[in-house]
């Protein structure tokens, strides 16, 4: 715990729940700690306590009341790195980024250092060990001391970091390795193994009171004995000294517990994580127009697939589109499809069962992508240039759509209204008195033989009326108004 002396505001704001600091940053010159709320950045000093987060913006000769961002209660709090820079940039990776439904705008604090991250890691982790551990304790309904029990975890594997952060600092350790429920969140499994936790905890609180009861038992030393040993109280139960230990159960001999269990099928899935992570790191490559080709490559299967699907709907060759019509309609007729997508899907099955027996022992097949030819910065500039232009008038493309959408709803052309109202009453009946089967038999030969030679007149025809009465809808009006710079402090 930081014996770093609080503003009597922050102290204040801190008894009402016995919150204890666990971390004090910011109240050095050289190591500041800033906190931008949209375009307002202020220095200031950052308290860690076991619920929440506090931030004091720097006077001239003291400090603002605290900004309290909880971390106990259930916001739908985020947490997590941050870029930040001049005028709004995304240079430096050195920040935290920190948003509740409790707050109008989302927080960012910076943590300014020459080189490297180290601070932010920190922060981070120890900010997401408090977090976690209090979603432990909503998620599982954890009361009375089980729940002091949790905190002390998570203030132990604080006060073990600070420690070992303070003997290597040049060689900082991986924080999150080092908070349990940190750990938790990203190990492969580490749900099972927090639900185990609070499984023995339930058992454990139950056995610590029979043990009371009967005036005897083995007991065990607690985290909250520990943290308590150190002279911090936790909570309100600590003060009851049949809560001092934890019992201690029969030894099962020939099994492992839960827990163990839990935290060896984490280790084994983590194991193959890693290994399933190199062989990702080691197939990425650089350069837009690379990863292209990489996904061509890919996708080449799926692709061809699509241009037969195009050819039949297209009527190239007229004996295949009618034979695939004919079958498909009988299947969906006799109400086959499920049968039809399980036939496919174990057809999948059987592939890859034989092809996993052809293939062992013998070397994967790596997929060879030819490469493209390297381009300059200038021809990568244009590159994206280009791909931000096409985005930018696919996005026009969509607000057009919607804004005509809206037109039709809002009966701004109302010729237009009342045909497709028209048309919408007449689905709807469609689909009321018609069976589905019906109704996808139709769709299905309206769309694959809609360019066959007896329909392909009529159907251009059609499509090109639809397409006029399209272009004639005119577009909801639009007022861009602009936000008043009022967020700006004085």
């Amino acid at each position: 715990m930081k014996t770093q002396s609080d503003s009597s505001l922050l102290s204040a704001v801190r008894s009402s729940r016995r919150e204890k600091i666990l971390e004090v940053d910011g109240t050095v010159t050289t190591q500041p700690v800033l906190e931008h709320v949209a375009i307002s950045t202020w220095p200031g000093r950052l308290t860690l306590t076991d619920h929440a987060l506090y931030f004091e913006a720097l006077r001239v000769v003291s400090y603002d009341k605290p900004k309290s961002y909880d971390l106990s209660d259930d916001l739908k709090q985020i947490v997590k790195p941050e870029l930040t820079g001049p005028w709004g940039t995304r240079l430096f990776d050195k920040a935290v980024f920190y948003k509740s439904i409790s707050l109008s705008e989302p927080v960012v604090l910076e943590f300014p250092e020459l080189k490297g991250h180290t601070r932010r890691d920190y922060w981070l982790a120890i900010i997401r060990e408090v977090l976690y551990a209090h979603r432990f304790i909503k998620k599982f309904r954890i009361t009375g001391a089980a729940r002091d029990e949790a905190i002390s975890k998570a203030v132990l594997g604080i006060l073990r970091l600070q420690a070992i952060r303070d003997i290597s600092y040049a060689n900082s350790p991986c924080f999150e390795s080092l908070l349990m429920f940190n750990l938790c969140d990203q190990l492969p499994g580490g749900d099972l193994i927090l639900e185990t936790l609070a499984n023995m905890s339930s058992a454990k609180e139950l056995d610590r009171t029979n043990n009371y009861n009967a005036g005897g038992g083995m007991s065990s030393v607690s985290a909250l004995t520990m943290v308590s040993n150190l002279g911090f109280v936790l909570g309100t139960s600590s003060s009851d000294s049949h809560e001092a230990g934890l019992a201690v159960g029969d030894l099962v001999v020939g099994e492992i517990s839960e827990l163990e269990r839990a935290v060896k099928e984490s280790r084994s899935s983590y194991k193959k994580a890693v290994l399933a992570q190199e062989t990702v790191d080691g197939v990425k490559v650089d350069g837009i127009d690379t990863n292209l080709a990489v996904m061509k490559e890919l996708l080449f299967p799926v692709m061809e697939a699509g241009k037969g699907l195009l050819s039949l709907a297209y009527w190239e060759d007229p004996v295949k589109s009618l034979v695939f019509c004919l079958f498909f309609s009988y299947v969906i007729w006799r109400g086959w499809v499920g049968y039809a997508l399980g036939t496919v899907m174990i057809f999948f099955a059987v592939f890859m069962v034989l092809t996993q027996c052809y293939n062992q022992g013998r070397p994967v097949d790596t997929l060879k992508v030819i490469a493209p030819p390297p381009m300059n910065a200038m021809e990568q500039l244009l590159a994206v240039q280009n791909a931000i232009t096409q985005v930018e008038q696919l996005i026009q493309d969509g607000n057009i759509v919607l804004l005509k959408l809206r037109a039709l709803l809002l009966s701004i052309f109302p010729q237009a209204t009342e045909r497709l109202a028209f048309i919408l009453l007449c689905m709807a009946l469609i689909l009321v008195f018609i069976p589905i089967k019906y109704i996808v038999l139709f769709l299905f030969l309206e769309t694959f033989t809609r360019y066959s030679p007896p329909r392909r007149a009529s159907a251009e025809r059609i499509a090109r009326r639809l397409r006029e009465w399209w272009f004639s809808i005119p577009a909801a009006p639009v007022v861009l108004e602009r936000e008043k710079d009022d967020k700006k402090k004085k």
